[in-house]
């Protein structure tokens, strides 16, 4: 066994067990057919998740576990795909909220100090490392249209805001969202799913080259992170341009106690199951099917419940789907129900709250940040 693949198992089984310490009441619903979502029946809006300079269009939510520099523990991290004038791709700003609704600016992003084909349009994948390093995608567009998209880079910033380093190429091409493993102080896992291969030139054909990679990452206390392996461990993903929604693609991720990375699979309405993908060395292709069909309506955003069920959002329709890890849907709630068809187009990303105390997610509908709680 090497010494990643130790770290790696050593971190998963840390991270189970501190999930069930800090959420003794999710205990109870250990329960394969209790509900996560089941014991929350409000919706509160905290605050709007526009900045002074007015983007729009929040995508990417992370809760920040451990404080650092201008990141408080608690506090969501949220980023902008949009600018003022609403251009997908375009947007530059990631906003900090807290749990009683203040928003401060975490970011605005201008020049970069290395290499990002296409600029910046801050995506959905966003987290944060030890040390309080934040990554965030980019998909940037010129225009706003998927067809003058480009591949894009992960994006370094330090725990004050300030961009430290980008990330670009080794099959980095659209990336869309992310999740993180931390292993210990040192080191961590970024895994990042990609939309853009091939789909521009497919000029709205579906394609089946979607990937998910993962980044092994040597974490510093003083300066950025160095990239010392990536790995593609999913593939096949179908990808197609939408002039709504940007892109259609492989998009929320989130990674099970038992090593399973579980994707949102939207372009084929389901969620599938890559295992051992904290240490695979090659790509399980889309993986195996965990749901399909049912209450899922174009699946968006993704996280893992304290029960270790798994939480996605509708792109369709406004809805909030739990689904077990044998692959039942158990529960489901409406989150949104502006717009015609209820809903739609409103959902993106989401986390759970601390000590599972609720469900956060963004609602694009109207720029807010809101808690299932």
């Amino acid at each position: 066994m090497s010494a990643v693949h130790r770290l790696c198992t050593a971190a998963i089984a840390a991270g189970a067990a501190a999930g069930l310490a800090i959420a003794p009441a999710a205990q109870a619903l250990a329960s394969p057919h209790s509900s996560f979502i089941g014991q929350f029946h409000k919706l509160k809006t905290l605050a709007s998740t526009v900045p002074h300079n007015g983007d729009v269009n929040p995508y990417g939510t992370v809760v920040i576990r451990q404080s650092r520099g201008r990141l408080h523990a608690g506090d969501v991290l949220i980023s902008n795909f949009n600018n003022k004038a609403n251009l997908q791709g375009t947007g530059k700003t990631i906003v900090e909220i807290s749990p009683s609704g203040h928003r401060t600016l975490f970011a605005s992003i201008g020049k970069l100090p290395g290499a990002c084909p296409g600029g910046v349009g801050l995506s959905t994948a966003l987290a944060v490392l030890p040390g309080g390093w934040v990554v965030v995608g980019s998909t940037p567009s010129t225009n706003g249209m998927a067809s003058t998209a480009k591949a894009g880079c992960l994006i370094v910033l330090g725990s004050r805001g300030r961009v430290r380093e980008t990330i670009s190429g080794h099959g980095i091409n659209g990336p869309w969202d992310a999740t993180s493993l931390n292993l210990g102080a040192r080191h961590a896992e970024l895994f990042v799913t990609n939309v853009l291969n091939g789909t521009v030139a497919a000029n709205g054909a579906v394609v089946h080259r979607g990937t998910v990679l993962r980044l092994l990452l040597r974490v510093f206390r003083h300066r950025p992170p160095q990239l010392q392996a990536v790995t593609k461990i999913g593939s096949g993903f179908a990808e197609q341009t939408n002039a709504a929604a940007f892109v259609f693609g492989p998009t929320g991720v989130g990674l099970g106690r038992d090593d399973t990375l579980y994707v949102a699979d939207t372009q084929a309405n389901r969620i599938t199951a890559i295992r051992h993908a904290a240490v695979r060395n090659t790509s399980a292709g889309t993986g195996s099917v965990l749901t399909h069909g049912g209450a899922l309506s174009n699946p968006l955003g993704l996280a893992i419940a304290p029960n270790a069920d798994v939480l996605t959002v509708n792109g369709n329709n406004g809805k909030i789907v739990e689904t077990t890890l044998g692959g039942t849907q158990i529960a489901t709630k409406l989150l949104d129900s502006s717009g015609s068809p209820k809903g739609a187009g409103a959902l993106f990303g989401l986390a759970v709250a601390p000590f599972g105390h609720g469900v956060y997610y963004v609602d694009d509908a109207v720029n807010t940040l809101r808690l299932l709680h």
